[in-house]
């Protein structure tokens, strides 16, 4: 991702920190704490995550700013949620093992092992990862039952560049084995990983010279590989990557213009069906379902749908204005719909709900049929409106806010 400094307005940090808590609730209550867990753990989904909120759509500060805001979100509902968010940017990385302990002390799980895993996780990043990026962000996600998912993000001054790596809890072995479940950023050229598992032998012939530290060894072992021998490697199959591109502006290479419109043919078709359901909430509109039929898909979509993290930010647009500015009045109304769907939803009145997930599956079933306009014209129906919808951005007169 490329490297951007700034900072998140408030007006915009609140909301986020809203909305993100909510979408996390909607996740937990329909698929479970571990699954949000997953969600947070898989690059894709992080990104369209933070782009649904109205940050960046492709830099670096979706990482910092979205941890922040879950961080805030979670802190006063963790005894209801279960969730607990550690650490940041940082001196507040730094804090991480503390705020385990803590942690682990009000909800009775080792404290003290996660502050292992924490460090553990930042050593094999930091060290075993020689990547050219050097870490400035750890993040630890854990639930009163001990799971955890840790982000974390370095940084490569010289080329202005962030990458990302995700970790889980769920299924790990080892911490030295293949232990993550994603690395997020460009080929920059030879990488040293001693934490692939193809680096088996490597690490075995580091700690055998550990053990048997001497000139005459270590001398043998350089003579060794003078011979240019090169073990065979296993093959790795190509994986799907996420790259985000320099350019500010959302362009449409960077969209899936067929989930894009499926989305909004999911909102033009379930809106008015679902009226009783979504649309009695004061001031909610059609430009607030299309906003919805996108939260939707986060909340409910496969993970093959999140390939174009960009076509969310077309949901509530971005603080810099790319790809429109941020609409607060739709912003907010989002936040309303999903407050009151998940409140009545505990309340064992779930119709909201319902009709929030059924615009994520009509979404899919048109998303073969759906047609509509090019991304030109969607933006520019949405800088026509923007004064009317209240959009904001960074560069606006922030006093009212």
């Amino acid at each position: 991702m490329p490297l951007h400094s700034g900072r998140v307005p408030q007006w915009l940090s609140e909301r986020m920190t809203k909305l993100g808590v909510l979408i996390a609730e909607a996740i937990i209550h329909h698929y479970g704490r571990d699954e949000f867990l997953r969600r947070l753990s898989h690059p894709f989904w992080f990104q369209s995550f933070g782009s649904v909120m109205g940050m960046d759509w492709h830099s670096s500060g979706i990482t910092t700013s979205v941890l922040a805001a879950m961080k805030r979100g979670l802190r006063p509902r963790s005894g209801e949620l279960g969730l607990h968010v550690c650490g940041g940017r940082g001196s507040q990385s730094r804090q991480t093992p503390q705020e385990l302990a803590e942690v682990g002390n009000k909800v009775g799980i080792d404290g003290s092992a996660l502050a292992n895993v924490s460090r553990l996780v930042a050593k094999v990043d930091g060290a075993a990862v020689q990547d050219g990026f050097e870490l400035y962000l750890h993040g630890f996600i854990v639930s009163d039952d001990g799971h955890w998912v840790v982000v974390q993000q370095g940084m490569n001054d010289a080329i202005r560049q962030a990458r990302r790596y995700h970790w889980l809890s769920e299924g790990l072995a080892s911490f030295v084995d293949s232990p993550h479940s994603a690395i997020e950023g460009r080929n920059q050229g030879n990488i040293i990983n001693l934490a692939d598992r193809r680096a088996t032998q490597s690490r075995l012939s580091q700690l055998s010279l550990l053990a048997d530290l001497g000139p005459d060894r270590i001398v043998h072992e350089t003579v060794a590989l003078s011979r240019q021998f090169q073990p065979k490697e296993e093959s790795q199959p190509l994986l799907p990557h996420l790259v985000m591109p320099e350019h500010h502006d959302v362009r449409a290479q960077d969209i899936n213009i067929r989930r894009l419109h499926s989305n909004l043919a999911a909102a033009a078709d379930r809106g008015p069906a679902d009226y009783e359901d979504l649309l009695l909430v004061p001031g909610v509109g059609a430009r607030t379902i299309k906003a919805l039929a996108m939260v939707a898909e986060i909340v409910h979509g496969a993970p093959c749908r999140f390939s174009d993290p960009a076509r969310f930010s077309l949901a509530h647009g971005g603080k810099d204005r790319h790809p429109f500015p941020v609409p607060l009045k739709v912003y907010d109304e989002t936040i309303k719909v999903m407050k009151s769907a998940i409140s009545k939803g505990k309340l064992g009145y779930a119709d909201e709900l319902a009709a929030l997930q059924r615009l994520d599956t009509q979404a899919r079933r048109l998303e073969r049929y759906a047609t509509g306009p090019d991304l030109k014209e969607i933006v520019a129906d949405e800088l026509r409106d923007s004064l009317a919808l209240d959009g904001r951005s960074v560069f606006d007169w922030d006093a009212k806010y």
